[in-house]
């Protein structure tokens, strides 16, 4: 269809209000999804309690979302590239909405993981849409605002979701518990959906490549051979089954790299571009974005689990403790794009690494020191050292890892940085029954329980500092001098590919 071959013509005249529109629907979006992952966790210990969820139950209920949203992330793209992206954003934002209608009338544990699942597939649809969106809506001389405006999102779904999900959680409106938080979704997508199918021009990509559904399906099941395992294995003795399987899984993914190199030279069109990892510093970068995402998966999780369930905290007195955590990770991040990377490159990033673990390290030694009488304020600097590690690398990181790889791959590329960091995140919530139950034992008395979280939060804040040690390292391996954040650079805007599928992001 010749249409498509010039998506951006009738969006760039001067004075057309369209793109406007069409941007604050796509950012809506995105703000749903981040806010939906940052929402669950602090009602994790309600959904607990009301529901009566087992703890592997909890963890699929963010690990399932994670793995579902990884999953799909490149296959959402490449639909989006050929059956338009425009459709395929309608198609998630319904397909969220009435998943998380069925998250919110869940009738069982059961059935809220199924739906947690579904869910993060309708997010994997919807999120690679928005950035090509917006590179099909605006010329290259507005984006450099529009990427400001989505930084700002970013900042923003980080601060409110904790916040929002505590009180939600915390009105229990309608006697309806920790449902709010899923049903909040059902006013906002329906609006999106409606307002989108108006003011978003369709667009698609000139030469869009097809499907790799073996490919999907290969990282799916080694995914879910190394995670049902490891997330289950605690609760069912360790079975020999279960070695077996997480075994098998390094073998299918060895299956996955023979057959994508089967197929690139077949057709062109692999689920992983492989000759990609032959750049050192993307190679690289791939592995801190994969060892990150478990450091960030294990964290979140027994963090809420340590205030609600140890400490006996409310949600919106934990949700409030984590607001110096959001606000210098935010704070950081525009200051490390800005100002530092430009000047020092690669050591910030180093740098960040070294001050997150710092932080952990602070953390854990407080958490000894004060136990169960730890106070909000207490936490606030170990938090907002944290943040600032952490805002030091999530910035500037995938710019790094895409500074020395090949123009006519970097849309691929940013696909796959995305996906492993969610694939990443699944794999460290699943390591939460290693961590951190296979700490706190089993049959806890009332007076038990607090003390052995406190001594699980511990043990599992080491493996967050061992972890970042492993960052620091691989993150040698990256270029000396990255490429600037191109969302904050207006200049670096024409030397971009044409987006194929850029889920940024990706919540």
């Amino acid at each position: 269809m010749t249409s498509t071959q010039q998506p951006h013509s009738a969006q760039q005249a001067p004075g057309d209000r369209r793109r406007w529109f069409a941007l604050a629907i796509v950012m809506t979006a995105a703000f749903m999804d981040l806010v939906d992952v940052t929402i669950v966790n602090i009602a994790i210990p309600s959904i607990k309690q009301d529901a009566g969820a087992s703890l592997s139950q909890i963890q699929w209920i963010t690990a399932g979302y994670a793995l579902a949203f990884a999953a799909g992330l490149i296959t959402g793209g490449r639909l989006g590239d050929i059956h338009g992206r425009r459709r395929l954003f309608l198609v998630g934002v319904a397909g969220f909405t009435v998943a998380s209608a069925l998250c919110g009338f869940a009738a069982n544990p059961e059935m809220l993981v199924a739906s947690r699942i579904l869910q993060g597939g309708m997010a994997a649809m919807m999120v690679p849409q928005v950035l090509s969106i917006v590179h099909a809506t605006f010329p290259a001389h507005e984006r450099g605002k529009v990427f400001g405006l989505f930084g700002a999102v970013v900042g923003l779904g980080a601060v409110s979701g904790p916040l929002l999900g505590a009180l939600l959680t915390e009105w229990n409106l309608f006697g309806l518990q920790w449902r709010p938080i899923f049903l909040i979704n059902l006013p906002v997508g329906v609006v999106a959906y409606v307002l989108g199918r108006r003011y978003i021009t369709e667009s698609r990509a000139p030469k869009a490549l097809k499907l790799d559904l073996v490919g999907v399906a290969l990282v799916t099941l080694g995914l879910l051979m190394l995670l049902y395992p490891l997330t289950r294995g605690r609760e069912l003795g360790w079975p020999l089954w279960g070695y077996v399987s997480m075994a098998g899984a390094f073998g299918v993914f060895a299956g996955l790299v023979a057959y994508e190199r089967r197929k690139a030279a077949r057709d062109g069109s692999p689920l992983v571009e492989l000759s990609l990892f032959r750049v050192k510093s993307f190679a690289a970068g791939i592995a801190v974005q994969t060892v990150f995402g478990v450091a960030l998966g294990i964290f979140f999780l027994v963090w809420t689990l340590y205030m609600q369930i140890g400490l006996g905290w409310s949600p919106l007195r934990a949700g409030l403790t984590g607001v110096p955590f959001s606000l210098a990770v935010s704070t950081a991040a525009g200051m490390s794009v800005q100002k530092l990377v430009p000047r020092f490159g690669r050591k910030v990033l180093q740098a960040g690494a070294l001050v997150m673990a710092a932080g952990v390290l602070l953390y854990i030694w407080e958490a000894h020191h004060y136990g169960l009488a730890i106070a909000p304020w207490q936490m606030a600097f170990p938090l907002v050292v944290m943040g600032a590690g952490m805002g030091l690398i999530v910035a500037p990181l995938t710019d790094a890892v895409l500074s020395e790889v090949p123009r006519e791959h970097a849309g691929s590329a940013s696909g796959l940085i995305n996906t492993v960091q969610q694939m990443g995140n699944a794999l460290g919530l699943g390591l939460v029954s290693v961590v951190f139950f296979g700490v706190i034992g089993d049959r806890l008395t009332r007076a038990q329980v607090g003390p052995a979280f406190v001594n699980g939060f511990q043990h599992a804040l080491w493996w967050v500092a061992g972890v970042m040690g492993v960052i620091f390292l691989l993150m040698s391996a990256l270029p000396k001098r990255p490429a600037q954040h191109v969302e904050g650079a207006e200049q670096a805007e024409p030397e971009l590919p044409a987006v194929d599928k850029e889920p940024e992001f990706a919540g």
